[in-house]
């Protein structure tokens, strides 16, 4: 199971930027909300399809900001940064709650069998596991997380059935939610769907035109998805990289390119990374590791690593 002891306090050395934060979290809501407006009543198709890019980008900088709130970097006072962390999942969407469990066993079990999705045993169907990727890269991985958030609140026990208990990549996808954190995760999804009720009520929202927006967030969010740890050593650390990209989009991830980073110090805000790789790191290109992508998978040649029961701490400090 995983739970908030896998999460330490950041270190005194980098303060969480408190103010920061809070305006990008704001500033971002009241942005999307606009978007999704504008979305709706411009007439022509390629316009909707030009808020839908703008859209899905500033949608990749909210889901950096609900990434922080994950790993409790996003607010030093605990219940601001839950609050911060649900207003985030409002807009992706996705209850809090959820990502926030999900997001730890990442930790524990990335590269594993469990997280191999870019690698194939001789054993496996390489036609399952190339349309597995592809869809990924296609933007098919977003539309699970909403869908599987509803699942969970419904009727917890689907993923616990034997078809999902077999696959490697869905054993554990919501096993980790505590029973006790269950009524919390299925409060945030009616919360979410009052947030868009409300929306369409108020704004008077086309659902056609919010739909594309939607469409254009999910391939640009799902496509980035693996492209930090695809082809990395297996292992659950060190199985990541530190990508070099331009500064804008440096920004707009919130310096998520330095993924090796992250795992290597989870306990760093986002306002860290950089300075966390020394002056000559070489750092591969993130546009060309990310059409290296494209290419498919590859066949297995390393041992799996063992998924870890907590971070270590030479990790963190």
């Amino acid at each position: 199971m995983v739970d908030d002891t896998l999460v330490s306090s950041p270190p005194a050395d980098m303060p969480i930027p408190d103010r920061l934060n809070l305006v990008l979290v704001l500033g971002v809501l009241a942005a999307a909300i606009g978007l999704l407006w504008l979305g709706s009543w411009v007439e022509s198709w390629y316009a909707v399809c030009a808020v839908g890019i703008a859209f899905s980008y500033l949608l990749l900088t909210n889901y950096a900001l609900l990434h922080e709130a994950t790993h409790h970097n996003l607010q030093t006072n605990p219940a601001r940064n839950y609050l911060l962390g649900v207003a985030t999942g409002l807009l992706f969407p996705v209850p809090f709650t959820m990502i926030h469990t999900t997001h730890q066993g990442h930790h524990l079990r990335n590269r594993t069998d469990f997280e191999m999705f870019d690698l194939y045993y001789s054993t496996d169907s390489r036609l399952v596991r190339f349309a597995q990727w592809y869809s990924i890269l296609v933007g098919l991985f977003w539309p699970i997380i909403p869908l599987g958030a509803l699942i969970a609140a419904i009727w917890p026990g689907f993923l616990r059935l034997r078809p999902f208990q077999r696959a490697r990549s869905s054993r554990h996808l919501l096993g980790d939610i505590h029973a006790s954190a269950l009524w919390r995760l299925r409060a945030e999804v009616l919360l979410i769907a009052g947030f868009f009720a409300g929306l369409f009520w108020l704004l008077e929202l086309r659902w056609q035109n919010s739909l594309v927006l939607y469409a254009c967030f999910a391939v640009n969010w799902s496509t980035r998805q693996y492209v930090g740890h695809a082809f990395t050593r297996r292992d659950v650390i060190e199985g990541a990289w530190n990508l070099r990209h331009n500064p804008l989009m440096s920004w707009v991830l919130l310096h998520g390119e330095y993924d090796l980073n992250h795992h290597r110090r989870p306990d760093a805000p986002w306002y860290y990374l950089p300075s966390l790789s020394p002056p000559n790191e070489e750092r591969l290109g993130y546009i060309r590791q990310y059409w290296r992508l494209w290419l498919g998978p590859r066949p297995a040649t390393e041992p799996a690593p063992e998924s870890l029961h907590e971070l270590p701490l030479s990790v963190h400090r």
